[in-house]
């Protein structure tokens, strides 16, 4: 059995106030021609669908052409889980008309489905809350799919119905995951789990979440341990970090497969890729990446002088850039006038004065002029308190970005 898994796709986000959903309508069609050229049977897309609880028009129409076209009027398993940008309410909302065309939503961890066969022939044969068994046309075994959308600790527990353990997520985790394995998955089928949380291998270093994602890991409270995973799952397919990287291989191979594309500088000149699972009943999973090409790419650049900025930039008109020049004093508007003009795909252009007579004043303005919100947080900070903020304070000041309001 062959399944792609993706996530993060992010449809509508913006790069600052630069549209890119054009660039996004190509990825989608680049995983689809994937999806065919691999034979693909199922697809999982393992969180943020959008970027924000309420997407626009275009991003909604891009998502559900996506998933239809995946889904190949049924003949294929699509199973999309929300993640931390997304609304629950809205990921479940359209799920009683795609399930007919082989699109399973799954928005909160509650949800389960009645028994269901798509038009192309799969049949959903057995489900309960965080779990979904499949039959697939060609295969005599059956497929599991655990599936844990988003959710913090407190809202988990909501869910499934349960007190707040001292443990938090972590406890609440091993218990209900291994409830639904011991139920469900044994040699006789695959099975796979599909979850969008910050996961970590106990004892080794924390992966670094991306500059402008919503944080999930507060202080490390919110922390997922691969050592969670119940040992019958053969692939854990996770959501929320953007790099494509494998926390770990015990009990599993536990894998970002990361965004499609670069969403910020964090991000500049990352490979992307989608990752293709093959796997059989008792059996370890063979996997690996293919990478993605569509878009336009992110890069970070620093120059002595216009005149170096403006060459190099005449050599890479499709990059979106961040660009940051040196002068001996301030730019001069001609000059920023100049280096615009020579590129439209400028996200950010930071100038980097060394003079060392410039004032304190003259230099606040002009760092003004940065993107990063974190960067720009830092920088007050040490101005107002004389001393670099520590990891508390920029994890509080981070998560303080990413309550909705």
């Amino acid at each position: 059995m062959k399944i792609l898994h993706t996530s993060d796709w992010h449809l509508g986000k913006r790069l600052n106030e630069r549209e890119r959903i054009q660039e996004q309508v190509e990825v989608m069609d680049e995983i689809v021609r994937i999806t065919e050229e691999e034979n693909v049977d199922v697809v999982v897309v393992a969180g943020d669908l959008f970027d924000t609880f309420n997407p626009s028009v275009e991003a909604i129409e891009l998502l559900y052409r996506a998933l239809h076209r995946l889904a190949n009027g049924g003949k294929r398993l699509v199973v999309a889980i929300a993640g931390n940008h997304d609304s629950p309410d809205r990921v479940d909302s359209p799920d009683v008309l795609a399930r007919q065309h082989g699109i399973f939503f799954v928005g909160s961890p509650k949800v389960h489905f009645n028994s269901t066969v798509t038009d192309g022939g799969i049949e959903l044969s057995r489900s309960e809350e965080g779990i979904s068994e499949f039959r697939l046309p060609g295969y005599e075994y059956p497929l599991r799919v655990m599936h844990t959308p988003y959710a913090n600790s407190l809202r988990l527990c909501r869910f499934l119905g349960v007190e707040e353990q001292e443990e938090g997520l972590r406890a609440v985790l091993r218990e209900h995951w291994g409830v639904l394995a011991a139920k469900y998955c044994d040699n006789a089928g695959v099975n796979l789990l599909v979850t969008h949380l910050y996961v970590a291998r106990e004892g080794g270093d924390m992966p670094e979440e991306p500059e402008d994602e919503r944080p999930i890991n507060i202080g490390g409270a919110d922390a997922v341990y691969t050592s969670l995973i119940p040992d019958g799952i053969q692939y854990a397919a996770l959501g929320h970090l953007h790099r494509w990287q494998v926390v770990d291989t015990v009990p599993c191979p536990a894998v970002y497969s990361g965004s499609p594309l670069g969403y910020s500088f964090s991000e500049a000149e990352q490979n992307k890729y989608v990752t293709i699972v093959e796997a059989e009943p008792g059996q370890e999973v063979r996997f690996e990446k293919r990478r993605l090409t569509s878009g336009r790419p992110l890069v970070r650049v620093r120059f002595e002088g216009v005149e170096q900025a403006v060459a190099w930039l005449a050599g890479h008109p499709e990059a979106w850039v961040e660009l940051t020049v040196a002068t001996d004093t301030y730019l001069t508007a001609a000059e920023t006038k100049s280096i615009h003009e020579a590129h439209d795909g400028i996200v950010c252009l930071i100038p980097e004065v060394k003079e060392a007579s410039v004032s304190d004043e003259r230099v606040a303005s002009i760092h003004d002029l940065r993107s990063d919100v974190n960067a720009l947080f830092a920088e007050y900070f040490r101005r107002r308190k004389g001393q670099e903020p520590n990891d508390e304070i920029m994890a509080l000041f981070k998560e303080t970005l990413s309550i909705e309001n």
